[in-house]
C-alpha cells in the first residue's frame, strides 16, 4: 500500500475530496514522519501536534470541501506569527515569545482549509541565505544531511523534500523561497510583486519581499499558489490585492497542461559580477545546458542574451538589505543575543544616513525599469538556479559579516535582483551531481507571467522525468 507521505499533494486533495481520507488520518501521518524524521532534519522550530489534529476536526466538521487548500498540511515558516504558538524568528533574543494574534499569511492559509502542523525553521530574521541558526540545530539537506538546505525557507524545503510535508508556503526577499527550493530539489515559486494579498511585497522596503509556494513538482506548487491568493471568503477589497499585468491565475491549469512554445533567454551575467568574484561551477553550467538542450528539442526559441553591467546594483542592494535589518525589534543589552551577522547587519542599516537610502531606493528603481526592459523581447529568461551546489553545513562564515555577504553573494547571485525587479521566477530541478546532489536551473517571467512560467516548467519537468524525485533512504 502506497504511504500518504509518497502521494502529491494534488493527489491528496483528491483523496480528500474523494473522502477517501479524512483531513485527521492524513495530519496523524504527517506528525508520525516528522516525530521519526525531523531529529535528523531539523526541519521544525515547532511541532503543535495537539493544535494541528484539534485544527483537523474542525476543518473535516466545519470548513466547505470547496476550500482550495481543504484538509491540507502545512507549516507557517518561523517568521510568520501564529496566535498561541512560539514566534522565535530564528532568534534567541525571542525565545518565549508567543504572540496573540496571526499575520495575514498565516489567517490566508487557515481561510483556504489548510491544517497547520508547526512552524518551519528558518535564519535569524531570515536574514541569510543558509538555514543555521545559533538558536536551533541547523537544518540538514535531506539529500545529503552533512550539506545545508539553503534559506531563508530552508526549514520549509527541507520538511517537504524529506516527505514531512506535501508543500510548504516560504517568503522571498532575495531568493529566500529558489534558493532552498533549488537545494533541496524541488519547485519554489517567488511570485510577481503585489501577486499574493497577504505577502505582497508592496508594504516592505524597496519591495522586496513576497510569499509563495515550495513543493516537490509544479503542479503541487500551483495549487498551493492558488490557494494563497484566493483562499475561499478572503476578501475581494484586500488593501493589498494589486493586480500585476499579465496573466490571472488559478494557474494549477497552466501547470497540468504544460502547453505553448516561447522565446527564451538565457542569462549567464548578473548584477553582482562588478563587485565580487562570481564562478558558475561545472554542475551549475551541466544543469543549465540540459535545460537549454530540453527547450531546444521542445521546439521553444533559445537565444543567449548579452551581459548588460549594473556596477550600481551591489551598493545599492546592500543598502536596502542592511536598512531593512535597522528595523530588527532588539535594542540595547538584548542586541548581545543576536547572532554576529545579524548584529553586523542591523548597526550599519541604523548608520545609513537618509540621503543614501533615498538614492539607494532611486537607483534601484531605476534597475527594475531597466530590467524589464532587457527582458522584453522574452517570454522567459533561464539563468542558473544557484551558481554552484549547495555547500557543507558550517561553510559560511558566522563572524566576518563581510565575508558571509560575500559567500552569500557568490552563491546565489542570481536570485535578488528578480525581488528588485517584482519579477515572477520559479525553479526547477534538472539532474543530481555525481554525489546525489540536486541541481536546478530558474526561470524568471515578465509581470505577472506566472502561467507562462507554469507552463514552461511542467514541460521542462516531463521532459526530464523529474515529476516527483525524492532523495534516496527518505
Amino acid at each position: 500500500m502506497t504511504a500518504l507521505h509518497e502521494f502529491t499533494a494534488l493527489e491528496l486533495h483528491q483523496l480528500l475530496q474523494r473522502r477517501e481520507i479524512s483531513p485527521v488520518e492524513l495530519a496523524a501521518s504527517y506528525l508520525e514522519r516528522i516525530e521519526r524524521l525531523d531529529p535528523e532534519i531539523g526541519a521544525f522550530a515547532t511541532v503543535t501536534p495537539d493544535a494541528a489534529l484539534e485544527r483537523a476536526r474542525f476543518v473535516a466538521d466545519h470548513v466547505p470541501t470547496a476550500a482550495p487548500l481543504w484538509g491540507l498540511p502545512l507549516a507557517d515558516k518561523d517568521l510568520h506569527r501564529r496566535a498561541g504558538v512560539p514566534a522565535r524568528f530564528g532568534s534567541r533574543a525571542f525565545t518565549d515569545f508567543v504572540p496573540d494574534d496571526s499575520d495575514e499569511l498565516v489567517q490566508a492559509v487557515d481561510i483556504a482549509g489548510a491544517v497547520s502542523l508547526g512552524k518551519s525553521a528558518t535564519p535569524e530574521f531570515g536574514l541569510p541565505s543558509y538555514t543555521e541558526s545559533l538558536a536551533a540545530p541547523p537544518t540538514r539537506n535531506p539529500w545529503k544531511p552533512s550539506l545545508g538546505a539553503g534559506g531563508s525557507s530552508g526549514g520549509a524545503a527541507a520538511a517537504v523534500a524529506s516527505g514531512m510535508l506535501p508543500f510548504a508556503p516560504g517568503s522571498d526577499g532575495g531568493g529566500s523561497i529558489r534558493i532552498p527550493a533549488a537545494a533541496c530539489g524541488l519547485v519554489g515559486v517567488k511570485p510577481s510583486r503585489g501577486r499574493v494579498p497577504a505577502g505582497s511585497g508592496l508594504a516592505g522596503l524597496a519591495g522586496l519581499g513576497v510569499s509563495g509556494p515550495i513543493a516537490r513538482n509544479v503542479a503541487d506548487a500551483a495549487l498551493l499558489l492558488d490557494g494563497l491568493i484566493a483562499p475561499a471568503g478572503y476578501p475581494a477589497a484586500h488593501r493589498f490585492a494589486t493586480r500585476a499585468p499579465g496573466d490571472d491565475g488559478p494557474f494549477l491549469g497552466a501547470a497540468i497542461r504544460g502547453e505553448g512554445r516561447f522565446q527564451l533567454g538565457v542569462m549567464i551575467d548578473s548584477p553582482w559580477d562588478d563587485a565580487y568574484e562570481i564562478t558558475v561551477a561545472p554542475e551549475a553550467h551541466a544543469a543549465l545546458e540540459r535545460a537549454i538542450a530540453a527547450f531546444e528539442a521542445l521546439g521553444h526559441g533559445v537565444e543567449a542574451m548579452t551581459p548588460v553591467p549594473e556596477p550600481g546594483y551591489p551598493g545599492a542592494f546592500r543598502t536596502i538589505w542592511q536598512a531593512g535589518a535597522a528595523t530588527i525589534p532588539v535594542d540595547g543589552e538584548a542586541e548581545a543575543l543576536l547572532e554576529p551577522l545579524t548584529r553586523w547587519l542591523l548597526r550599519h542599516g541604523r548608520a545609513v544616513p537618509a540621503r543614501q537610502l533615498a538614492e539607494a531606493l532611486a537607483w534601484l528603481a531605476g534597475f527594475e525599469e531597466r530590467v524589464i526592459r532587457r527582458f522584453a523581447p522574452f517570454d522567459a529568461v533561464l539563468t542558473p538556479a544557484l551558481a554552484f551546489a549547495p555547500p557543507r553545513v558550517g561553510w559560511f562564515d558566522q563572524y566576518d559579516g563581510e565575508r558571509n555577504f560575500a559567500q552569500q553573494v557568490q552563491f546565489t547571485p542570481f536570485t535578488s535582483f528578480v525581488n528588485v525587479a517584482g519579477l515572477p521566477a520559479i525553479t526547477v530541478p534538472v539532474e543530481e551531481t555525481s554525489e546525489g546532489v540536486p541541481m536546478g536551473v530558474q526561470l524568471i517571467g515578465r509581470p505577472g507571467g506566472e502561467a507562462t512560467l507554469f507552463s514552461l516548467a511542467a514541460q521542462l519537468e516531463r521532459r526530464m522525468r523529474r515529476g516527483h524525485r525524492h532523495p534516496p533512504n527518505w
